[in-house]
């Protein structure tokens, strides 16, 4: 395991092509920005409307079942395939194709009958799955000393976009007429991101290039200890995001709260996630070392679980923003995959490593809280499961936030 600081390097005046790298940053700033945007409304877009389209579509639970399942069964599988497709293609190309690969998934989804919209969701997931992965990279190799504030600003962004699909799309509906160019209005945004990613990319192909020139056998990082805490501690966090999107607003609805109010809260939490990462995934960057700020958010977010276990309907707004603060484990998490890895190539292998068996665990979590709950009959199982998680997740943060390089 190498201990060396990774060197860098400030940037030319002016990028390949004749073009500023000032103006280039500033494009592809932007690019980033509107590509984070269409990461979840894919997904948050559609469970506000999954009535609807059952109905009209006359699927079953289990059919709903699978839909809501894709995303991170997808972003398991095609997370893994990253860092090879972007070793083969280039870096660009390849978040260029997975844009494309969204754009029109989300499109074609709404076209057809239940078949085409699992595909379509497919391919679109297929997609974010890619670029969940590269855009670590992009920030690593395009803003090496901005690594901590452009981790925020995007997953900020990410968040955000999260937060609109589940609010925006419902009230749509009524207005374009269903639930198919309510979904479809997302593909617009998505077309919208692809067209400024383009030129952004070109402009940055060159320097793209000369960081992808690596040896011909990439290095695995399978058996490097510290990657496997980093997939360790995005798992975590993941598996226990996807809990709390799944089932949050079902256990304050069980404990007598109605039901707007119940999504309300839901929105709460993602919607506090966006000034953590702006605010804390900067300043943590800045550190050598990351493990109090990832302990700390722990700690926070730990207690607002002992809230929602011992008495959710208690202080339900309390408990929802100590959750949020406590879900900004996310940024760090993305943020760690950058600081931890010395080059952009050990930055795509740990983030394909990371995201590919971290959203495998993920998968999981939405499940076992359901299997919990219909064992025991009550929420208090499920809730000391999350917290076991919770404390693992705090154990393997404070471990990947110190300042070694895999």
């Amino acid at each position: 395991m190498r201990s060396t600081p990774p060197e860098i390097h400030p940037p030319a005046a002016d990028g390949r092509d004749g073009v500023p790298t000032v103006a280039g940053g500033a494009l592809l700033a932007v690019a980033v920005v509107l590509t984070a945007l269409n990461l979840r409304p894919a997904v948050t877009s559609v469970a506000p409307l999954l009535g609807e389209m059952r109905t009209d579509l006359a699927v079953s639970a289990t059919w709903a079942g699978l839909l809501t399942t894709l995303p991170a069964l997808c972003f398991a599988a095609a997370g893994l395939a990253a860092p090879r497709l972007s070793s083969r293609f280039g870096l660009g190309r390849t978040i260029s194709a997975a844009m494309l690969a969204l754009t029109v998934g989300l499109a074609a989804r709404v076209v057809d009958g239940p078949h085409v919209v699992i595909g379509a969701t497919l391919v679109a997931c297929a997609g974010i799955a890619l670029i969940n992965v590269l855009i670590p990279v992009v920030i690593k190799g395009s803003f090496p000393a901005r690594v901590g504030l452009m981790t925020g600003i995007y997953t900020a962004a990410l968040q955000g976009g999260g937060a609109l699909g589940s609010a925006v799309t419902p009230g749509l509906e009524d207005p374009l007429g269903g639930w198919r160019l309510a979904l479809a209005t997302w593909a617009v945004v998505a077309f919208v991101a692809l067209a400024v990613w383009l030129p952004a990319a070109r402009r940055h192909r060159g320097t793209w290039a000369e960081q992808s020139r690596v040896s011909a056998r990439p290095r695995s990082l399978l058996a490097n200890p510290l990657a496997w805490t980093v997939t360790l501690f995005f798992g975590c966090q993941a598996f226990m995001a996807y809990i709390v999107m799944g089932w949050l607003p079902q256990v304050f609805i069980d404990n007598g709260i109605g039901k707007l109010h119940a999504g309300l809260l839901v929105g709460l939490v993602s919607l506090i996630g966006v000034p953590v990462a702006l605010v804390i995934s900067p300043l943590a960057a800045r550190s050598a070392n990351q493990s109090g700020w990832i302990v700390g958010l722990g700690v926070v977010g730990f207690a607002g679980a002992v809230g929602l276990m011992v008495a959710p309907a208690a202080q339900p707004v309390l408990w929802s923003v100590l959750i949020g603060v406590g879900m900004g484990a996310f940024a760090m998490a993305l943020a760690v995959i950058a600081l931890r890895a010395r080059t952009s190539e050990d930055t795509a292998q740990l983030s394909g490593m990371a995201q590919g068996f971290g959203y495998l665990l993920a998968g999981t979590g939405p499940f076992l809280f359901g299997l919990l709950h219909d064992m025991s009959h009550g929420w208090t199982v499920p809730w000391t499961m999350f917290l076991v998680v919770y404390a693992v997740q705090i154990v393997a943060g404070a471990l990947a936030g110190r300042a070694r390089y895999v």
